[in-house]
């Protein structure tokens, strides 16, 4: 299935000389949602994955749905104030600035073995901190799952040396 073709792009957004790359017109198609679901299943079937890690957003669609054809848990990593149980954070650089995550700290167990899933790789910060916030818990990840990869901007050089896949690859703006 050619999913580019279910992208679309938004020049300019969220702001002047970025394009940006709307995957809504993908969750919208069923047969195209259930592939995205499904490769990434494939991908990471057979090994040993207790749960799955999801950064807010948009990593909610596609990380519970992961999660159920693997036969795993889920868990939320979401921004400072979100979480209503005792949490651990970590703050990480952005391009400019920085930025801080928090997870349940009995989210994970010493041992369990953990995928991370996102909808997009751009330089991978998010995914970064998110991994180290489960190994700060005792956690080993696996692998790191994402629907699109901006492959320009070496997102995945911050993940070695995890199992990163990609659905969908843009090697320019």
């Amino acid at each position: 299935m050619d999913l580019k073709q279910l992208v679309r792009n938004i020049p300019d957004f969220p702001k002047k000389g970025i394009v940006f790359r709307d995957i809504m017109p993908m969750l919208g198609d069923p047969q195209a949602l259930r592939y995205m679901v499904d490769a990434m299943f494939v991908h990471y079937f057979g090994k040993k994955i207790d749960k799955v890690v999801s950064a807010e957003a948009r990593g909610f669609i596609f990380g519970p749905a992961v999660a159920y054809h693997l036969g795993a848990g889920f868990v939320a990593v979401r921004k400072p104030g979100k979480l209503p149980h005792k949490t651990r954070q970590i703050t990480y650089d952005l391009e400019y600035g920085t930025d801080s995550l928090t997870i349940h700290e009995d989210a994970l167990e010493k041992g369990d073995h953990v995928l991370l899933v996102d909808d997009l790789l751009a330089t991978g910060g998010t995914m970064a901190a998110s991994a180290k916030l489960c190994e700060s818990l005792g956690a080993k990840v696996i692998g790191a799952g994402f629907i699109i990869e901006l492959s320009f901007l070496h997102g995945k050089e911050k993940l070695k040396p995890y199992d990163v896949f990609s659905l969908i690859q843009y090697d320019s703006e």
